[in-house]
């Protein structure tokens, strides 16, 4: 069974997303990273509130040198249950790498934990294409009925031996 991590936004539903790829805080296989294909891994999301009108995704590396490394920003994805894998929207905002796509993990050093954070809103977002995540953010505000987390490590082949016993 595929078990995912809800931390909800304070006050709001919490929703259930997992990926058949890989089971939370479990290593993303290579596929979806930078040294694979760098596409987006599949999604699966339960507990969605009935009164949501699209889904967001951000998807983020927390051990980011400076702040939060972001690398997927997608808004007013129809509401649905599966986000196939090579996910691809005419609504994504620039990640911190400057480009307008899912940029998977690929660090160069260390072991890095990212987060898909799923978000139910409760009306379309109208915000262009190559938006930031901080424009992001605030046309959400106000506007999320429930959220959830489900995350992945990785630790590129070009990094040193870490230790994976703490991370469960």
């Amino acid at each position: 069974m595929l078990h995912s991590v809800n931390k909800p936004v304070p006050g709001h539903a919490s929703i259930s997303i997992s990926s058949p790829v890989f089971e939370d805080k479990e290593a993303i296989p290579v596929k979806f990273t930078r040294e694979g294909a760098n596409i987006s891994p599949p999604l699966k999301i339960k507990c969605i509130p009935q009164a949501a009108a699209c889904l967001a995704i951000i998807m983020d590396a927390s051990e980011a040198p400076v702040n939060t490394f972001t690398h997927w920003l997608v808004w007013n994805i129809p509401v649905k249950h599966h986000i196939n894998e090579h996910y691809i929207s005419d609504l994504q905002g620039v990640n911190d790498l400057g480009t307008i796509s899912y940029t998977g993990p690929g660090e160069p050093r260390g072991l890095h934990h990212y987060h898909f954070r799923i978000f139910a809103l409760d009306r379309l977002l109208n915000l262009q294409p190559g938006a930031n995540r901080q424009e992001l953010e605030a046309a959400m505000a106000g506007h999320i009925l429930g959220s959830g987390v489900l995350t992945g490590y990785y630790k590129s082949k070009e990094a040193p031996q870490a230790n994976l016993q703490g991370l469960r």
